[in-house]
């Protein structure tokens, strides 16, 4: 459902039930073996006290609640991973940061990626780091496309404000 004046999906008071979660990363790092642990802690900067217990939170998070994690390339997977997911569902995509560590061409990859998707079910894509550095959230319902800037975002997740 969106909002009439503004075209953007109306925002409820209480988040829709999640039907499946998963998470891509090229190299996955199992938070219950120690030494994976020690090593994403390593990459913490020096003197970064808050970043390092938020990461610890996190940790215990996946610990107590694991999430289904897959090995591999995410834009390349994308579509197959997308037939995995209940066509009931709307697919939501959301990365944050790792844009930037992409290449232009894997960057519009996964922007074709995701309208072809869209072809065939309803998804939407929260980002930023693929043009700029502000939030962005376009999605496809219905075979139509919509583009928003949502807000803007500090690259560490510090701080955001909505526009």
């Amino acid at each position: 459902m969106r909002d009439e004046r503004t075209g953007m999906p109306v925002l409820y008071k209480e988040s829709p039930l999640v039907a499946w979660r998963v998470g891509v990363d090229l190299y996955v790092s199992e938070v219950n073996n120690p030494e994976n642990v020690n090593w994403l802690e390593a990459l913490i900067g020096p003197g970064h006290k808050h970043r390092l217990g938020l990461f610890r939170k996190a940790v215990q998070q996946m610990q107590a609640c694991p999430v289904k994690l897959i090995e591999g390339d995410g834009v390349v997977l994308l579509s197959e991973i997308a037939k995995q997911a209940s066509h009931n569902a709307s697919l939501c995509i959301f990365h944050t940061h790792v844009a930037n560590q992409m290449l232009q061409e894997v960057k519009q990859q996964l922007l074709t990626s995701i309208q072809k998707v869209g072809e065939n079910r309803d998804i939407f894509h929260l980002y930023n780091n693929i043009c700029d550095a502000n939030l962005h959230l376009d999605y496809v319902i219905k075979g139509e496309k919509h583009i928003h800037i949502i807000g803007q975002i500090d690259g560490h997740g510090k701080w955001f404000s909505w526009n």
